[in-house]
This record gives structure tokens, sequence and C-alpha cells, in this order.
């Protein structure tokens, strides 16, 4: 429905189509032939602002325009100037103007709207940056992402601060699309590194707030993967948060996304099969775990394959990931073999990735055990991770470890020595480490 012009002259305006440069020249024509007509050669000079055009036609006049305003607009519709201020009637002819001499365009002319071009061009591709500096900052974002399982969460992100803060600096120095593009991936990605290092951190609520941001990046240029990634970022969060059904919900969102490779597709699946494991659903849960061996098509993506790192989904974590989901549904035989095929796999790693992903293996091949009723097994795959350094017991880490601690409490094996000085060593090893700062936002 068109929306009801205020004035006449808003009007005959709309229906004419006249924007402000139009209006302009037409009211300088009817200028210079009411000055030929009335004898008066100074209302050839009468020009007209784009501020007082908008205030004409926005119906915001208070009182009607004084001479040689009114006479010029009078002349250019034939109307009284009280009529074009004035509400139009309901039935109105098409609109009519005098027909007008526009004075032909003059050199002065001419070289100001070259000049207003030329400088609007000039601010505009001063709002640019090298694109080699863009090289650099992807490439240190991408280094964030591959150095991540090598690297202690704290230094993860305090390094990611760094780098978002140079993204959304560079962002304003930018108007070049091809360009903001490059900057919002990469302040997305930056703060998808963040969300995992505030979770290692043990603060839930930065965690989740870097994962939505990562994932409004990725929307803003409508990147998939990252939108993915971030989505599965936040369904995890909501099962460590007590909220398995919102994790459900949100891995089925990631899901959605196109031109996810196989990567990001597994790593989905294996998020997918823990949100339902804290539901209970067992037929959820291995349903959600088989369609990992369905993702042999080697289709990739330029975050989960190319970038990689804490992006990628090596065999060694998803088998990591697989026996904390079978101890959750009671499968304790297949939890037990998932754990054995992590730490194996897991050799092939650097020291730093088989520290991270190798200790939770050792923590849920310990907690299988135990259910085995075998201590003495379980104290065995355990007693690695007790030499881990303080900055690499993440909250995951020491979740599992109060997991192990209250299965050893919760057994009738909670008398024995063994497993009273193993219990004692949990309690002294859970208090320290990365998540020193657990549970309070993180500076961002």
């Amino acid at each position: 429905m068109e929306m009801k012009s205020r004035t006449l002259l808003h009007l005959l305006v709309k229906r004419l189509q006249w924007p402000y440069g139009r209006f302009r020249r037409a009211y300088e024509a009817a200028a210079v032939e009411l000055a030929d007509a009335e004898g008066d050669p100074h209302i050839a000079r009468a020009t007209l602002s784009e501020q007082t055009y908008r205030r004409w036609t926005g119906g915001k006049v208070r009182s009607l325009p004084r001479s040689p305003a009114s006479m010029i607009l009078e002349h250019m519709f034939n109307r009284p100037v009280a009529e074009l201020f004035a509400p139009p009637s309901d039935e109105l002819p098409e609109p009519t103007v005098r027909r007008l001499r526009t004075p032909p365009i003059d050199e002065r002319e001419l070289q100001m709207t070259a000049r207003e071009a030329a400088g609007h061009a000039s601010e505009a591709a001063a709002k640019a940056l090298p694109d080699l500096t863009l090289d650099q900052a992807e490439d240190d974002a991408r280094a964030l992402a591959r150095d991540y399982p090598r690297t202690p969460p704290g230094e993860s992100y305090r390094r990611g601060l760094d780098l978002l803060r140079l993204a959304q600096a560079m962002l304003e120095q930018t108007q070049r699309t091809r360009q903001r593009d490059r900057l919002y991936l990469q302040a997305g990605s930056t703060a998808a590194i963040m969300a995992s290092a505030a979770f290692d951190l043990g603060s839930l609520s930065s965690a989740v707030s870097l994962a939505r941001t990562a994932a409004l990046y990725g929307e803003v240029i409508d990147h998939h993967p990252l939108r993915a990634y971030a989505h599965g970022a936040l369904a995890y969060l909501a099962y460590w948060d007590g909220r398995p059904a919102d994790a459900v919900r949100l891995a089925q969102t990631a899901g959605t996304f196109t031109d996810v490779g196989d990567t990001g597709r597994i790593r989905l699946a294996t998020i997918t099969a823990r949100a339902h494991a804290h539901l209970g659903d067992r037929s959820g849960t291995r349903a959600a775990m088989s369609q990992v061996e369905q993702y042999t098509t080697d289709r990739r993506d330029e975050l989960h394959d190319d970038v990689g790192g804490e992006f990628g989904m090596a065999p060694a974590r998803v088998a990591m990931s697989d026996a904390t989901t079978c101890l959750l549904i009671q499968d304790v035989s297949q939890a037990e073999s998932a754990a054995e095929k992590a730490l194996e796999l897991v050799h092939e790693h650097p020291a730093e990735e088989r520290m991270s992903w190798g200790s939770k293996a050792a923590v849920d091949l310990a907690r299988a055990r135990l259910l085995r009723r075998e201590l003495d097994g379980a104290s065995e795959a355990v007693s690695p991770v007790f030499d881990i350094p303080s900055e690499w017991r993440t909250l995951g880490l020491r979740e599992r470890m109060a997991g192990l601690r209250r299965d050893l409490t919760a057994m009738d094996v909670r008398e024995a020595t063994v497993a009273l000085d193993l219990g004692g060593q949990i309690e002294a090893f859970t208090i320290t480490g990365a998540g020193a700062r657990s549970h309070h936002a993180l500076d961002v």
C-alpha cells in the first residue's frame, strides 16, 4: 500500500519521481523564466539546498516559503503555494508541471561535479588495506588454530584476543568488500578458537559468548563451515552446561549448513552422539556414532581441513570422544576399546597433543577398568595423567578426573589402600590447573 503523502508537493514529487538533483534543476529553470517575466534579475540567481528540498517534500514546513521561493514553486507547478503545502485531496489529476527551459550545464558545474566524484572515489580508495597486511593476519589466525592442540589454552586465549582485536580494528580501515570478507572470516575463526580456550579454562559463559560471536561473523559473510563449527561448539557447551536437549537441537542446526567437508561432518556426528548420550538416548547415540563411518568421500572445506588444528578431527580425537560417549551410556566394553584405540593412535601425534588428547583417553580407560572392578588396572591407566603440567589441566580433563573420583567412592573398593591413595591424588589434581579461573568470565 502506498504511504499517504503529507502534502500535495510531496505527492507530486513522488509521482514525478524527482530526486533532489532533478528538482533543483527544475527549480533553477523556473527561477530564470520567472525573472524574465517579472523583470527581476535577482530571482534568476535563486537555487535550492538539499536540506530545504528534504524539508519541503517531507512535510516538515511550519510556515509557507517566502518570496521568491513561493513564486518559483507556483510557477513550476501552476498551483498556489498554499495548496502545494496542504494535504492532498482524495481526487487528484495527474501532476502537471510547467514546461521549463532547462538552462545548459556550464563549465563551472561540470568541474564541481568532477571534483566531488573524484573526492568521493579518493576517500573510498583510502579506506583499504595492503593485501600483504591481511595475508599476515590470516597466517596468524591459521597458526592459532593449528597450534591449539600443542599450546596451553591460556596462551592460546591471549594470542586469540590480540588477533581478534586486530581484525576488528582493520575492519574499520577498509571498505573493500573482498577485504572485509577476509577479515570477518579471520575474526570468526579466531573467536571460535577463543571459545575453545575459554571452555578449557573453565569459563562456560565466555565460551558461549565467543562461539555465538563466531557464528554471527560467519552469518555476515554466509560462511557455512564456520557457522557449522560455531553451532557445534554451542552444542557441546550446552551439554556441558547440563542442557542436553538444547545440545541435540544445536547439533541438528549445525548439520543443516552446506559446503561442510567430511571432517566437519565427523566432528558434528561425535558432538551429536555425546548430546544423545547425555540425554540417555542409547539408540540416538549409536546412530550418531555410526555416521562417522559414512563420511569417506574425502570432501574438504577450507576451515576444518585446509586450516585444521583445533578445527580438525583426527581419528585419535574421534576415538577419545567415543570413549567418553560410551561411558555415558554405560557401554563399558566399547568405552575401554575406544580409549585404548585413542591411546594407540595418539602416539602418532606430537607430545603436546598426546598430553591433551591422550590424558583424557587415559582417564576414560581408567574409568572403564574401574567399572570392571579392575582397580589396579585403573590405577595403572591414570598414573601418567598426574604428571600433566598444571597449564594443561583443562576443564574437560579435570571433570573426567572428578568422574573417576565419584566412581571410586561409589564402589565397594573404596576402603582399599589403592583406592584411598588414588582418590587423594585425584582431589589434589582437580584443584589446580588451567581451570583455576573456572566459571569466571574472561576479558574479551
